[in-house]
């Protein structure tokens, strides 16, 4: 077999997995050893059957791991990390305020945030900006935000502890004691919510956790655990992912110029593109599943109670599935990449991450005529996680 280095907890392996994934789906999944065996699936078709095997591989996270214990949902059951039944009820609740007319109905309010954010860039004077500071963690953070009820003034204060509970989280392996800043960040987070949800239920709004709240008192759909965590999760995943999917899908963009150039003279593009920027270096690089019983995948043995990378990222360009997986073609079709996952944990999100992800594009190809990476050449820092994969910062210039 190829010689092999995978390390998702070093920043130098973090910025570049993919020749890493090139290896790994050349064949069946490998047996690494952290604190014990873990599986790495790769191959397109291996992790399309793993995702939807939630009999053999469990989305539940093992009580014993600090970072379930001590994490943002606090071992509560969230749709991320359950199976049926339970995963069938939560899901179920939450789509009902995830429907095609609500995230259709936050179109106009979505382009408006961008454009002011654009104005605020323009009205500067610059001749280039911070991507990532100025829109993509922007953005997504004040959609989420608005969505369930927080006041303006929050924002801010919001990407902070999101950005801490993601870094600390990334930096850190599931069998490790989570560090303090990532525990503070947790503390503060599931503090506000609590009181947000008291908040609703003595004077309830048209907001997303209003809903959640009336669902919890009405019919006990949601233990107060569910509800707080659910909450919280909706922030997280609102917000992180979308940021990734700008950042990246620009950088992507940017270092392919012949790409952008075809997307600002045929905005008609902007759909098939954003399924090519999340095929091609997702916001998602891997979730983990757990063996709920011996598993031989090609003749590799997975033993009982293992985790299993399931790495999204390397699938998307598995060349057994996509020509040429290598390159960045925004004309790609048809796309079936993983990037939103798929069977019962497709994510819930996915529309509202394909709009935001088009206004931002659209928006600032529209506004900038010239809009073009600040140095094409400059080293990119990625933030501390692993599984979520996001951009630091990336400078454009617009002169």
């Amino acid at each position: 077999m190829p010689e092999l280095y995978f390390n998702p907890w070093d920043p130098q392996f973090r910025a570049d997995p993919y020749p890493a994934y090139r290896t790994l789906v050349e064949g069946p999944p490998r047996l690494m050893t952290f604190a014990g065996p873990v599986a790495l699936v790769a191959r397109y078709a291996d992790v399309e059957a793993v995702l939807r095997d939630h009999g053999r591989f469990t989305a539940v996270r093992p009580p014993s791991l600090p970072i379930a214990r001590r994490g943002p949902f606090a071992g509560a059951a969230t749709v991320l990390t359950s199976d049926p039944p339970v995963h069938t009820r939560l899901r179920r609740l939450i789509s009902r305020e995830f429907t095609p007319r609500r995230i259709h109905d936050l179109e106009p309010r979505i382009r408006a945030i961008m454009a002011a954010l654009l104005d605020a860039i323009e009205q500067r004077g610059a001749a280039e900006f911070d991507l990532m500071a100025e829109v993509a963690n922007a953005l997504p953070v004040m959609v989420i935000a608005e969505l369930l009820g927080v006041p303006s003034a929050s924002y801010g204060t919001f990407k902070q502890w999101s950005d801490a509970v993601v870094a600390g989280a990334g930096r850190t392996q599931p069998w490790e004691e989570p560090p303090a800043e990532f525990l503070d960040a947790v503390a503060a987070l599931r503090g506000y919510f609590a009181e947000q949800i008291e908040a609703r239920r003595r004077a309830p709004g048209a907001d997303l956790v209003s809903a959640l709240v009336a669902a919890h008192d009405d019919a006990e759909a949601l233990s107060s655990e569910e509800l707080l965590a659910f909450v919280v999760l909706l922030l997280l995943a609102g917000n992180e992912t979308t940021t990734n999917l700008i950042g990246n899908g620009m950088l992507a963009l940017g270092r392919n110029p012949e790409q952008l150039e075809m997307l600002r003279r045929e905005p008609a593009r902007m759909a098939v593109a954003i399924e090519e920027i999340v095929r091609y270096d997702g916001p998602v690089q891997a979730t983990a599943r757990f063996a709920t019983e011996a598993v031989n995948i090609d003749g590799t043995e997975i033993p009982v109670g293992a985790p299993a990378f399931v790495l999204i990222a390397a699938a998307n360009r598995d060349p057994a599935k996509f020509p040429a997986p290598e390159k960045f073609d925004i004309t790609r079709h048809p796309n079936e990449h993983l990037g939103f996952g798929i069977g019962i944990h497709f994510c819930l999100g996915a529309p509202l991450a394909r709009l935001e992800g088009a206004i931002a594009i659209g928006a600032m190809l529209a506004r900038f005529a010239r809009l073009r990476l600040a140095d094409p050449a400059a080293p990119t820092v990625y933030k501390g996680s692993f599984f979520l994969r996001g951009l630091s910062a990336l400078q454009m210039k617009i002169d």
